[in-house]
């Protein structure tokens, strides 16, 4: 009943309006990096660059980001144990 406003019946779900969850999104703005091919700007999640079409590829690497101690000591305890091992099959 297009011209009748009593239709609608509110639903009796006990909710208030300022329960409703707010419809507004809000979307963190992504950081860019440049593209490895063509140097354009591209957002860090992308997966292809819009501009050139390149894939990217982000490195999950272990070593990466971590502090030069870290990975001396790590390295440190690697040869430990291999050193442990080797002297363990001697005797």
């Amino acid at each position: 009943m297009p011209g009748n406003d009593t239709w609608f019946e509110p639903s009796d779900d006990g909710l208030r309006d300022s329960e409703f969850p707010d419809d507004e999104f809000d979307d963190e703005i992504s950081e860019t990096v440049p593209c490895p091919q063509c140097g354009a700007d591209v957002y860090e999640d992308a997966v292809q660059c819009p501009a050139c079409g390149t894939y990217i590829t982000h490195e999950a690497n272990v070593w990466s980001g971590r502090p030069a101690w870290w990975i001396v000591l790590g390295l440190l305890g690697i040869l430990a144990v291999i050193l442990t091992l080797a002297g363990a099959l001697l005797w």
